[in-house]
């Protein structure tokens, strides 16, 4: 890390042109998910092409995809800084995901018998990935499969619209238990499981029951947020 904003040291040189901003912009969020760039933190643009071999044009551009997630804030004569964490935020937040989550189930168990497809199959590869980060300690790589098992599975409600607030939800989220500090990852992943059975079994309000559940117990204040039926 850099005195000044936190950066990461090293960065891989990039080798897509097209999908520059991408890649810069996937290294820029694991370093802000995971606390390396802090809350706070100045992104000056100049100083970041320089680490990544670009344009700044190719920056600004991944900058604004993490503007887009709610990860940074930008601003024009104050630049662009890593966003705050507000811990009532992120419990709004857990609100509104457990509300979207359990919603989505419903109608995705109400659609016809055939309609599941691959459901069960993708959620199951999702759940591979997240035990196989949690064998090698990494955390970071669990919140990804984590947060693709969870598209996946909202996906089935066929709400394409809805689908950008479920991620910004889960990127905070993810990023609030990430930076709380060193979690259970085998348990993490575990988690899963009741999901995946309920999903299979089609049966909408059981699903709907294993989401809410799952999601309000997500942060150490998470019950508080069984005070009413999902």
């Amino acid at each position: 890390m850099t005195e000044a904003g936190g950066m990461i040291a090293a960065v891989v040189p990039i080798p897509s042109r097209a999908r520059r901003h991408v890649q810069v912009a996937d290294a820029l969020r694991r370093a802000v998910m995971l606390g390396e760039t802090p809350p706070g933190a100045a992104l000056l643009e100049l100083e970041l092409a320089g680490r990544f071999g670009c344009s700044q044009g190719v920056i600004r551009e991944a900058l604004l995809l993490l503007q887009e997630e709610g990860l940074v804030q930008r601003s024009g004569h104050r630049g662009t800084r890593v966003s705050d964490l507000n811990p009532d935020e992120a419990v709004e937040m857990l609100r509104l995901r457990r509300d979207l989550e359990c919603r989505a189930a419903r109608r995705a168990c109400a659609g016809p018998p055939g309609a599941s497809g691959s459901l069960r199959t993708d959620l199951e590869v999702q759940l591979g990935l997240m035990e196989a980060a949690a064998t090698a300690g990494d955390p970071y790589a669990l919140a990804q499969a984590d947060r693709e098992f969870h598209r996946r599975l909202f996906a089935q409600a066929g709400w394409p619209s809805l689908e950008p607030m479920l991620l910004r939800c889960l990127t905070h989220n993810h990023r609030f238990k990430l930076i709380a500090g060193p979690a259970d990852l085998a348990h993490t992943a575990q988690r899963h499981l009741g999901i995946v059975a309920a999903a299979e079994s089609r049966d909408g309000p059981a699903l709907a029951r294993a989401l809410s559940h799952h999601v309000a117990t997500i942060l150490d204040d998470g019950p508080s947020l069984l005070d009413d039926e999902a």
